[in-house]
């Protein structure tokens, strides 16, 4: 073979060569882009589970981008306000759990209440809010989300959103939290407060909330925020077994305690008198 082939067939060698790595990249972006990979819609992006409309299926919306986001100024504001109320009016009274104590000390109530009110928002006492209702006492507040020993799955009812307060609180243990108040402004302002604060995983409906919230029980966790003369029979059926309930009974205008209400694993209702207290009364089909 002479000079001039070589370099011939040199010239050809290196060519198919060129045209094999060509053919191999081209494969191997055509594997990428045609290879299968799973969906995945985080919550912000599901345009069916806003921040206060439950999802579809609200158990399948749960991990990391469903929890509260604590990105609004609120969070950051009167911190330590917040440390001394729940050193010296929940901790001091023997609240004990952990995350109570956590939540308690995040949750931000002064953006809960009533701008006139707000200079008040971490004493020890409840304040009026609109609609003639009121946010309840810290301690009290604390003091019955300790009851329910919500845990990071748990799904909680809420009896009576008022100002989105005792929501919150529980939200930042729980899952999710269902809440259901009579009044229809009351709801709607809780909601927008609640979306504005991040709470991805409270979820507001508008309604007596007598009947529960049957599309979403059963509920691991059942907390009033208003007093009934009897327990509704549907709260009771909605009571996930080994779940856990409190609420205000009584009197609207006489004596009232909150009633601790546990249902075992075979669906047995055992009932315990635990605090006296005050609460506005539950309206609506309860007092028929």
């Amino acid at each position: 073979m002479n000079e001039k082939e070589r370099v011939e067939s040199r010239k050809q060698t290196l060519g198919a060569f060129f045209a094999l790595v060509v053919i191999l990249l081209a494969g191997g972006i055509w594997i990428l882009k045609s290879g299968t990979k799973p969906a995945v819609t985080l919550a912000s992006q599901d345009k069916k589970a806003d921040a206060n409309r439950a999802p579809a299926d609200a158990n399948k919306q749960g991990g990391k981008n469903f929890r509260p986001d604590h990105n609004h100024p609120a969070f950051r504001e009167r911190v330590n306000e917040r440390e001394r109320m729940v050193a010296i009016q929940i901790r001091a009274r023997d609240v004990k759990d952990p995350n109570v104590l956590k939540a308690m000390q995040i949750v931000p109530r002064h953006a809960f209440v009533p701008e006139s009110k707000r200079r008040y928002a971490y004493d020890d006492y409840p304040l009026p809010i609109e609609y003639n209702q009121t946010i309840s006492q810290p301690y009290i507040v604390a003091f019955m989300t300790e009851a329910l020993k919500l845990g990071p799955d748990s799904k909680v009812l809420e009896i009576g959103t008022g100002s989105g307060y005792q929501a919150a609180v529980c939200a930042e243990i729980a899952r999710e939290v269902y809440t259901i108040e009579i009044v229809d402004g009351l709801a709607k302002t809780a909601k927008e407060r609640l979306k504005k604060l991040g709470y991805k995983n409270v979820f507001v409906k508008a309604g007596d909330g007598f009947f529960g919230w049957p599309e979403k029980a059963p509920f691991d966790a059942i907390i009033g925020t208003a007093a009934a003369e009897r327990i509704p029979k549907p709260l009771l059926e909605q009571l996930k077994p080994g779940g856990r309930m409190i609420i205000p009974t009584g009197s609207p205008y006489g004596f009232q305690y909150l009633e601790l209400v546990t249902k075992d694993k075979d669906g047995k209702i055992r009932k315990s008198r635990v605090m006296p207290v005050r609460f506005v009364p539950m309206t609506g089909e309860v007092q028929k």
